[in-house]
């Protein structure tokens, strides 16, 4: 099969998804330098929008317009964020994810201008975060902390906290890390902590499922255990139906042994209800495991809780 000589890339225009973007060229570069790429820039109607993300139709918001465009044609490959990519309905028709990059951090780390940590923080401190999985998390462990919902990129919340919107904020530290601003970080919280979001730390590369010669190319950029722990978790959220409303945490890990694990949490919004499951694979495959955690979580409640929060 002949190679594609140029590869078009679709990329949110923020800060941070150029940064992906550019990650995903480097390596490309370094394993096809002969290939070249360029990127379309889109923006988002997530981006635009201010509001609640929940009234624009939940995450999907941040993949309309690329998946659109790849389609469309006027590119050849997506680079998302998997915790972005809804996991309750399928990719859209026609397209795959080709590959998943090597994982990152899949940690959450607080930024503090004065350089305190979560338990340093005075009683009352207006944490800036609009993720309610972080929000039902820091009930439980921070009572006394005050989330104050803050959207838009990592930039502009930095921004925003510069500007005095909050006292502190939460962010991913692998997007952090790839906007350049690692140096911002005062604490780096632990999964005890705080629980990411499913498919933390991940970038995935989606293609049109027909255009076999980019999948045959990007899908040698891909990290096996990387696969197998995102396909656990993917399954687990496809499972329990979960939305962007859903405070749903939790993540897999493939020791070197081979061993597969899954630890997933669901929360009420207010942190008082928190369910808690735990499987290892053993010689199960990563979509069973994912399948199995869930049904733990079903068993204890786990469907209600879901439908009871408004989405």
């Amino acid at each position: 099969m002949a190679s594609p000589e140029l590869i078009r890339i679709v990329s949110r225009s923020s800060p941070m998804a150029l940064a992906q973007v550019e990650r995903v060229r480097a390596e490309l570069a370094a394993l096809r330098p002969e290939i070249r790429t360029e990127v379309v820039p889109v923006t988002t109607s997530g981006d635009r929008w201010m509001g609640d993300l929940a009234r624009l139709g939940g995450k999907g918001a941040f993949t309309k317009e690329v998946d659109a465009a790849l389609l469309a044609g006027e590119a050849d490959l997506a680079v998302h964020c998997v915790k972005d990519v809804p996991a309750d309905r399928p990719l859209p028709a026609g397209t795959v994810f080709a590959a998943f990059l090597r994982r990152d951090d899949i940690r959450d780390a607080l930024v503090h201008p004065g350089g305190l940590t979560l338990d340093e923080l005075p009683a009352g401190s207006r944490i800036g975060t609009s993720s309610v999985r972080r929000v039902a998390q820091l009930a439980i462990s921070h009572p006394e902390l005050q989330c104050v919902p803050m959207r838009g990129n990592a930039n502009r919340r930095l921004a925003k906290l510069e500007a005095g919107e909050a006292d502190a904020l939460l962010l991913a530290a692998s997007g952090l890390e790839r906007i350049g601003e690692a140096g911002r970080i005062t604490e780096i919280l632990s999964v005890e902590t705080m629980c990411p979001p499913i498919g933390a730390g991940v970038l995935a590369l989606q293609c049109r499922e027909d255009d076999d010669a980019v999948i045959e190319t990007v899908s040698a950029l891909g990290d096996p255990n990387t696969w197998r722990e995102i396909t656990a978790e993917r399954m687990l959220l496809h499972v329990l139906q979960g939305h962007c409303n859903s405070p749903i945490a939790g993540y897999a890990r493939a020791e070197r042994d081979g061993r597969l694990s899954l630890r997933a949490r669901v929360f009420t919004p207010d942190g008082k209800t928190v369910l808690d499951a735990h499987e290892w694979a053993g010689p199960l495959d990563p979509a069973t495991l994912g399948t199995s955690v869930a049904v733990a979580l079903l068993r204890q409640g786990a469907r209600e809780l879901i439908d009871g929060i408004p989405h």
